[in-house]
Formats: C-alpha cells, sequence, structure tokens
C-alpha cells in the first residue's frame, strides 16, 4: 500500500499517482543522480527533489511543450533540477552510463493533457484529432487514419486496444472518411459507439482512442528501448520504478524485470555457472481506496520497482 495518502503537488495542483509510494521505491541514495525520463508536470520530480541533498541532481525528460515550460521553471528554482527535451527513448542513451541512483517511467498520457481538448486525448472533450505527445512533429491520429488501410487500422485497434470489435470499427472509419475525413474527437468518439453498446461506465470508444494514442506515440516501441536503457544506465543499488496505466504497458514491464532478474544458463555449456542478474524484482504496488476515490484515473494503475545488482553491464 502507498506510505501516505496522497496530496496535490504544491506548485501545480496536480495530483501524480502513487506519489509518496514511487519516491520511496525510485530513491536508493539521497546524494545521487535520478532521471524522470516522463516529466508530465513535475510532480513527481519535486516530490523526490524535497528528499534529495543538496549536491544530488536529477534530470527530467518530456516532449511536450507545456511539460517543458515547466520543466524550465523548476530549473531556475532549483539548481539541481536539468530538463531534456526529447523522447525518453532518444535521451536516455545520451546519458552517461552505469553512473545514476534511479530511473522513473510514468507511463501513458497525463491528466493536463487529457484535460485539454486541443491536444486530442479525450474523447469527452471536442478538439483536433491529433493525440500526439509531441504536436510539434510526427503524424496526428487524424493523419494517420486519413492514410492507414483497413487492416493496419484493425490490427492497431486489437494489438494496442485489445478492441475485440475491431475489424467492424476499422470498417465504419474506412467508409465514414471516404465521405469526409475524421478530424475530431467527438466526431471518432460518435462513431465508435455507434457500432458498440455501452458496458457500464467504460465508454466505447476508451480501447480504440488509447490504441491510436499508441501508435501516434510509438509508445510500447519506446517503451521497450528505454527500459534496455534505463538498466545500462543504473548504478548497483539504483532503482528502476515503473508506473504504468493498462496492461499492455505492465506486461511489457513485468517481463523486462523478470527476463532481468533470471538466471540465465548456456545450453552449450550446461556445466558452467549461469549467468547472474541484473535486475532484482523489489516491490509491485497499488493504489490504496483512499487514493482512487481522490483520483479516479488512479485506479489502473500499478507500480513495479526493481534494483539494479553489482553485475557489471
Amino acid at each position: 500500500q502507498p506510505l501516505h495518502r496522497e496530496t496535490p503537488d504544491a506548485a501545480t495542483g496536480h495530483l501524480p499517482v502513487l506519489c509518496r509510494a514511487t519516491v520511496a521505491g525510485w530513491l536508493s541514495r539521497a546524494d545521487g543522480a535520478y532521471v524522470d525520463c516522463t516529466f508530465g508536470r513535475g510532480g513527481h520530480s519535486r516530490a523526490l527533489l524535497a528528499e534529495l541533498s543538496a549536491d544530488a541532481r536529477l534530470v527530467g525528460i518530456d516532449r511536450d511543450p507545456q511539460a517543458l515550460a515547466e520543466g524550465a521553471q523548476l530549473h531556475a528554482s532549483d539548481a539541481r533540477f536539468s530538463m531534456l527535451d526529447g523522447n525518453f527513448a532518444d535521451c536516455l542513451p545520451t546519458l552517461s552510463p552505469a553512473s545514476w541512483s534511479g530511473v522513473l517511467f510514468d507511463l501513458g498520457v497525463s491528466s493536463p493533457q487529457l484535460d485539454q481538448a486541443e491536444r486530442g486525448f479525450s474523447f469527452g472533450k471536442d478538439g483536433p484529432l491529433d493525440m500526439r505527445m509531441d504536436p510539434r512533429s510526427g503524424v496526428s491520429a487524424a493523419d494517420w487514419l486519413a492514410q492507414a488501410s483497413e487492416t493496419d487500422i484493425a490490427d492497431a485497434l486489437y494489438h494496442y486496444g485489445e478492441e475485440r470489435a475491431a475489424r467492424r470499427i476499422a470498417r465504419v472509419i474506412v467508409a465514414r472518411r471516404a465521405q469526409a475525413p475524421l478530424t475530431r474527437t467527438v466526431e471518432l468518439a460518435e462513431l465508435v459507439a455507434s457500432q458498440l453498446p455501452r458496458q457500464g461506465r467504460t465508454h466505447p470508444a476508451t480501447r480504440t482512442f488509447q490504441a491510436l494514442r499508441i501508435v501516434v506515440n510509438d509508445e510500447l516501441g519506446a517503451l521497450e528501448r528505454g527500459l534496455e536503457s534505463a538498466v545500462e544506465l543504473l548504478e548497483a543499488g539504483g532503482r528502476l520504478a515503473v508506473i504504468s496505466f493498462h496492461s499492455l504497458e505492465d506486461r511489457i514491464v513485468k517481463q523486462f524485470i523478470a527476463r532481468h532478474a533470471r538466471e540465465v544458463v548456456d545450453r552449450r555449456a550446461p556445466f558452467a555457472p549461469p549467468a547472474p542478474t541484473r535486475l532484482r524484482e523489489i516491490a509491485r504496488i497499488k493504489p490504496g481506496a483512499d487514493e482512487v476515490a481522490a483520483n479516479p484515473r488512479a485506479r489502473s494503475a500499478i507500480l513495479r520497482v526493481a534494483e539494479r545488482t553489482g553485475v557489471p553491464a
């Protein structure tokens, strides 16, 4: 369970998910060097800085312009913090290996991004069908839907949204775009809802929007590359902390940690000692009832923490 009841960040009013538990897992030593791969509005970073000594340092990474502006303000007020502009999968390999005390990934889309209609992440707010974490580059969801084949759309909805009606939804999207392009979030949400019955409080377009966001931002590919880089960065005793919000992300994280925590036997030399492990899993934490009541978006969160062993990379 989380160590204490979660409270909003004093600087932004944003409620970071599993904040206290994350800082407790991420923190390996007060004078260390840390990386926040998904800075967002800086809630986890600010909470960590409150626990660090004067000679510690923290690097934040993000590609969202508003997150970068928030990071610049934090840097101006705290010299221990610096900010990198870009995808963490690209930024992590530029950092010095085996010299970092902790690396954090807080995956998915942030609450401020969901709440801004112009970002196009939410089916509950009418806005341009964009969904890019970095609106300065890449292909928007509208552009991807305009050019992808029916098969590619169906495959994306099935694999990244775990949507059973993927083929039916892909078919109506292609039929609809033949009449006029899909450019608004509500347009797409209503189109999907016309094909699926509503089940409970979950909107029928939830899985479709999740799948498109993952495709547009290459989220799972970036996560796999980022995790591999993170292990190379960690010093002995350093911590890897990952917060995921859906089963696809969590499965990748769970399997990654398990793979690096397992001794590997070389079948070509069965009597040789197995290769030593590189990670040791130390925690799996879900939000408590109080946090979910205060922040319903936390209900699906899972925090996994692993520690780097003393084995050289």
